[in-house]
């Protein structure tokens, strides 16, 4: 269908319902995203100068997972001369979330796998916050059934048929199933393999898995060739792997590092005495309902609408500037030690004396643009006569997107009445700067056409059950693992410690998941611990 097609199926449904056709006709709604005029202000250095002084412990910059954590892991050793500075509004990163009458809903991350036993922190913070029932250390937990993503979880639509699973079975060849088998069992095989310390050839965190020189070699090609090269060219499997490093990591199978896209596959193996393998946590908020607990724990310590502007590191501690954004005004903070769990790609434009090597390093860092949308419906879309039902994540095979999740999935009750859809797209298949362009400069309306366009294929009566369509643009929203990146020189200079400002990031592990960014700033945080000689128990161990 196209935009003029669309547009005369927009005008029919209008007159069915006893309306003239008329522009108010499309559905209303918003793009939202980050806060591009502080970031714009940072960036043209138009900030007020300091008029006030202050000192702490420990400042931390950025509120995502990252900062988040590490906040957590000071407060729960007992430290609480700390504050944490969120350039934006809200904390949360890229993990937050909206609501409306309908439901809440998330802007970003919304699921978080059963996690492997050497994610620890993970864990000790899901027994925290009663989603891990019992012991964070037991191989086979509980999980409190209300967190777990209730049946029917996924399905893909091809071939005008909804089939349940992603793996796309519909319209295979027997060759393609051939080579389905035999890329399962080559994940498997890796899946299992250790190295002559024991450890993982693919852990999470991936600062835990094995260093085997074969094992390293696989992040100087990309995952599509190194597909090619084991005799794997089915275009469904292909379309599978790409999709799924589209949906984790923001790019293509042909970018990104072959190391990256088979630990997709191979990281997690958690299991739950409750749940089937590969069984994920979800919120109708997403990830959010995480990130917002953590923020509990860090209390009023947390500061949002703080523009962190300059940032110099001495001999007695580290200065920062911030402005405060709801007071129009800035101060100046000492801290004995910062830990940075913002993005990296601002620290040399604000550092005083950023190390050559280090700016160098951090230019090597790739972003990638994403688009989130949620669709407010007054009922479900009709469902299939055939094929799989409604599930919790629904993916449209061959499509710019990764389709969409459900928001209201995990309600208790069964509705007919209004829901959520929340749709994903990663600008995967154009260069990060040109896809942060388009986002910037593509209007409301002509996303909303598109993805109206693209969902109306498995859902005809969708332009009749929208009511509104709200558009998150995430410029930066997540360290692309491209070829050569995982393994690189310039990752390495990355991980070299500070001596009172530290890195804290999922872009210092190359990839954004939930439980690298919290390793990552846990990590931080008890660095900072120890320099300060306070006594505690490691989260990570």
């Amino acid at each position: 269908m196209n935009r003029r097609d669309f547009l005369k199926t927009m005008g029919a449904v209008a007159c069915m319902s006893g309306c003239t056709p008329r522009a108010g006709a499309f559905p209303e709604g918003e793009l939202l995203g980050a806060s591009g005029i502080l970031g714009h202000r940072l960036r043209d250095g138009r900030l007020p100068a300091p008029g006030s002084k202050r000192r702490l412990h420990i400042a931390i910059v950025g509120a995502g997972v990252s900062g988040l954590s590490a906040g957590w892991a000071l407060a729960r050793a007992g430290v609480d001369d700390f504050a944490v500075l969120e350039l934006e509004p809200e904390a949360g990163g890229n993990t937050r979330a909206g609501r409306n009458a309908v439901a809440a809903y998330p802007w970003g991350a919304h699921y978080l796998p059963i996690p492997s036993q050497e994610s620890v922190a993970t864990r000790i913070m899901l027994a925290e916050f009663g989603v891990l029932q019992g012991d964070p250390s037991d191989p086979r937990p509980r999980y409190d059934e209300l967190h777990l993503c209730h049946a029917p979880q996924e399905r893909l639509y091809i071939n005008g048929l909804w089939q349940e699973g992603l793996m796309p079975h519909v319209g295979a060849s027997q060759r393609d199933r051939e080579q389905f088998q035999r890329f399962e069992g080559l994940m498997q095989s890796y899946k299992h393999r250790r190295d002559a310390q024991g450890r993982k050839a693919f852990a999470i965190p991936m600062a835990l898995s094995a260093r085997d020189p074969d094992l390293l070699a696989l992040d100087q090609v990309s995952f599509r060739d190194f597909l090619y090269a084991q005799g794997l060219d089915s275009a469904p499997l292909h379309w599978y792997t790409d999709y799924s490093c589209r949906d984790d990591y923001g790019c293509t199978a042909a970018e990104t590092s072959a190391w990256a896209g088979m630990h997709y596959f191979c990281c997690r193996d958690g299991e739950a005495v409750n749940a089937a393998t590969g069984s994920v946590l979800t919120w109708p908020e997403g990830n959010a309902w995480l990130t917002r607990r953590l923020a509990e724990k860090v209390g009023s310590r947390l500061q949002t609408g703080a523009v962190v502007f300059r940032v110099e590191e001495n001999r007695s501690g580290v200065e920062l500037d911030v402005y405060h954004a709801g007071e129009n005004r800035s101060e100046r903070i000492t801290a004995d030690h910062v830990i940075w769990a913002a993005q990296l790609f601002a620290l040399p434009r604000i550092q005083q004396g950023c190390r050559a090597d280090l700016a160098a390093a951090i230019s090597r860092l790739s972003h990638a643009p994403w688009l989130t949308a949620n669709l407010t419906l007054r009922a479900p879309p009709a469902a299939a006569p055939t094929g799989a039902p409604r599930s919790w994540d629904n993916v449209l095979y061959g499509t710019p997107s990764l389709g969409y999740v459900v928001a209201t999935h995990q309600h208790m009750r069964v509705s007919s009445g209004p829901t959520v859809l929340t749709y994903y797209r990663a600008l995967a298949n154009e260069k990060p700067a040109s896809g942060r362009q388009r986002l910037l400069q593509t209007p409301w309306r002509i996303w909303a056409e598109d993805i109206m366009r693209e969902l109306s294929a498995p859902h005809p009566d969708l332009p009749q059950l929208v009511q509104r369509i709200d558009i998150w643009r995430n410029g930066h929203a997540m360290v692309r693992p491209t070829v050569g990146f995982i393994w690189g020189k310039a990752r390495e200079c990355l991980l070299q410690p500070g001596r009172r400002l530290h890195l804290a990031h999922a872009d210092l592990s190359g990839f954004s998941v939930f439980e690298e960014a919290q390793y990552r700033g846990v990590l931080a945080a008890e660095r900072v611990l120890r320099a300060l000689v306070v006594k505690h128990g490691s989260l990570l161990a």
